[in-house]
């Protein structure tokens, strides 16, 4: 897994936690500038926020990550003043947010579709704002210079927005927030509209001036490259609730449950039986891990397809057939059919189809999760699945 995080330029966690080697993330290093405590959000019967409770540090690249209609944009445009919460408080800096009207709020929105002023060039696409504040003239000159120099679109001001391309306009959208001075910067899936290329090339620049202008980005994406290549710390939604929060790394290789293992990255989720601290059963074999959790119980086990190492079969391996062979440019991506279940497979070697092989894996990367609504071999209700996510947050005392 640590191959796949250094493509992504992510350094894995240095070691596991004491608690059974659940990773915690470290957030105590900077002050809370955003709180969101206990909201709550219906649009008719719809419950598309269940009692969502997290913060926010200053200079901190957050995102929130998930599946269409998992409550990320609606949190985002209460953070904004938007939408009201119909329970709950939005925290600035340790004081509500809700009497707040959005324009007088220390936060800015950039949106997937730009919003750009067709009317109007570059310069006052950017000035808008500042017009209506009536600022002084030259102020709004040197403002306007270097947020364009910032998004590195100096000598454009004088284009019009139907001269730019897809990713200078949004480029334009960013230089219109930041020219207000906002201590955090919204985006709501800004980089949805771009081809792939241009989406790469904004990840790097958009993480680059976030560190260069020293605020808070807090960024909206269902797209997990996007949140593991530029957040500091992700946090996980699905049906209105959260269910982890924790660094790329983290999330990565310490999923919470099997819903965040298969929706970060590819992964091998298989039922298994821990018998003991430090030894699990699964695939009808028995591994050494480095879980201390969870004895005697029923578990998930996942195994990402770069950590399974294809080996000679014996008695000792997980043993099948190789079924499929794709070529994916870094990797061959394999699907190997056991006796029980399916397996994929990355590996930088081929292996002509048809082949019987067998499967191994180091200790370390075996990771044993607690049975959830999301469990391959499960299916619960909704309230077992909250209650499942509830007791999650107070383990890891979120």
């Amino acid at each position: 897994m640590n191959q796949f995080l250094s493509r992504l330029n992510i350094k894995p966690p240095a070691e596991s936690a004491a608690n059974g080697g659940q990773v915690l993330p470290d957030r105590t290093g900077s002050a809370h500038i955003l709180e969101v405590v206990g909201v709550n959000k219906f649009y008719g019967e719809a419950h598309v926020l269940k009692d969502i409770t997290f913060y926010i540090r200053n200079n901190e690249f957050i995102t929130l990550l998930g599946p269409s209609g998992c409550g990320k944009s609606t949190t985002l445009r209460i953070l904004a003043g938007f939408e009201q919460p119909n329970s709950g408080d939005v925290l600035f800096e340790g004081k509500s947010l809700l009497n707040t009207p959005p324009y007088l709020r220390k936060l800015n929105t950039v949106f997937q579709r730009y919003a750009l002023f067709p009317h109007l060039n570059v310069y006052d696409n950017v000035a808008f704002g500042l017009h209506i504040k009536k600022l002084p003239k030259a102020e709004i000159q040197a403002r306007i210079e270097q947020a364009l120099h910032t998004v590195d679109l100096k000598g454009y001001s004088g284009r019009w927005v139907d001269q730019l391309s897809g990713g200078q306009m949004q480029r334009v959208a960013i230089a219109r927030a930041i020219v207000n001075k906002p201590q955090v910067l919204l985006l709501d899936e800004p980089l949805g509209a771009l081809d792939l290329k241009m989406r790469k090339e904004m990840q790097i620049e958009l993480k680059s001036m976030q560190r260069s202008l020293g605020i808070t980005f807090v960024y909206v994406t269902h797209d997990q490259e996007e949140a593991l290549t530029m957040s500091d710390t992700i946090i996980v939604m699905k049906e209105g609730l959260i269910h982890q929060i924790g660094s790329p790394a983290d999330i990565y290789n310490e999923p919470k449950n099997a819903f965040v293992a298969d929706f970060i990255g590819e992964s091998n989720i298989l039922p298994g039986q821990m018998n003991r601290d430090l030894e699990v059963s699964v695939a009808g074999r028995t591994f050494v891990c480095v879980d201390k959790r969870f004895e005697d119980e029923a578990v998930d086990v996942v195994i990402r397809p770069e950590d399974v190492q294809i080996v000679a079969p014996t008695d000792q391996t997980v043993n099948g057939t190789v079924r499929s062979v794709v070529f994916k440019g870094v990797h061959y991506e394999m699907i190997i059919e056991t006796e029980s279940a399916e397996w994929m497979v990355q590996s930088t070697d081929r292996v002509p189809e048809g082949t019987f092989v067998g499967m191994n894996f180091d200790p370390d990367e075996i990771h044993v999760m607690r049975k959830s609504d999301f469990s391959p071999d499960r299916h619960g209700t909704d309230a077992e699945s909250e209650e499942a996510v509830s007791a999650e947050r107070r383990e890891a005392n979120w």
